[in-house]
């Protein structure tokens, strides 16, 4: 058993989102995940083992629970896979608390393919308002809606990128929202002619205040910008800005003729260093 720590999506040397991996983590107890992922202290740490159903079983843990999936930690672990030379450019198969997922390994960059999208109840604007210190900040023309990818989330269009970055969360009422409408947290998000979208993410019910690059929430966006905003194949969003921890994710939609078949969420990782 080894663990590795890595930034996934990284914009700049500095940014992206911290990973914790673990590999050969068969003989590893719940508990004893439980213990390594809150020493590490990242949002989520990964632990990778052996699977009768596909190439590798994976469970993802926050400082305080399991989750059923983590984009980030995911990218991290096959990017890791992969300059370890464990892995090749080919289709692997993750096995999750969410379901059995496909996984692109690309030179720079790995896809991880997310459940197809769930749009769930949207919310009035003022019964989520208080999640922010802010005033009218609310996009007015976009809905605010409960979609997942694997991950059910409050989605908050916000005016534009200024104000999404002057946001100032209230925890405990993000808390409340979070067991109301049984979801993991809030991604708040304004749209961008630079790219698709940037957004802040605050998951504090599982112990994340704020997190610097989501890929679960991410495809979800990706979802949720193709029903109302531009119907696209790919989209380039942007997160973690306001934390100074820049960070990419990219997202990309398949169709059938009855809509979104697939979601593909992917970009790169690179490994910390410590000196």
């Amino acid at each position: 058993m080894k663990l590795y720590r890595l930034r996934a999506f990284p914009k700049s040397e500095k940014g992206g989102n911290k990973a914790g991996v673990v590999l050969n983590a068969d003989s590893l107890s719940e508990k004893e995940m439980k213990k390594i992922a809150k020493e590490i202290g990242y949002s989520e740490t990964a632990f990778v083992m052996k699977s009768k159903n596909a190439d590798f079983k994976v469970r993802f843990f926050t400082p305080i629970s399991e989750v059923d999936l983590c984009g980030h930690a995911t990218i991290a672990t096959f990017n890791l896979m992969r300059n370890l030379g464990i892995l090749q450019e080919k289709k692997y198969t993750q096995e999750t608390k969410a379901g059995i997922l496909n996984i692109d390994v690309k030179k720079d960059m790995v896809f991880m393919e997310q459940p197809s999208p769930i749009f769930s109840e949207t919310i009035e604007k003022k019964d989520i308002a208080s999640c922010f210190k802010n005033k009218d900040f609310i996009h007015d023309e976009l809905p605010i809606q409960v979609v997942s990818t694997g991950m059910r989330e409050i989605f908050i269009p916000v005016k534009n990128y200024e104000i999404l970055n002057a946001l100032i969360p209230d925890f405990e009422e993000i808390i409340e929202a979070s067991v109301k409408y049984q979801v993991i947290g809030i991604h708040a998000f304004s749209l961008s002619e630079e790219v698709n979208a940037y957004g802040r993410n605050f998951a504090p019910i599982v112990g994340i205040e704020e997190e610097s690059a989501t890929g679960t929430s991410n495809g979800a966006l990706g979802c949720y910008l193709s029903k109302y905003v531009a119907n696209r194949r790919e989209y380039t969003l942007r997160q973690g800005y306001s934390m100074d921890l820049p960070s990419e994710i990219i997202t990309h939609l398949e169709f059938t003729k009855k809509g979104i078949s697939k979601v593909w969420v992917g970009g790169s990782a690179t490994e910390i260093i410590e000196k």
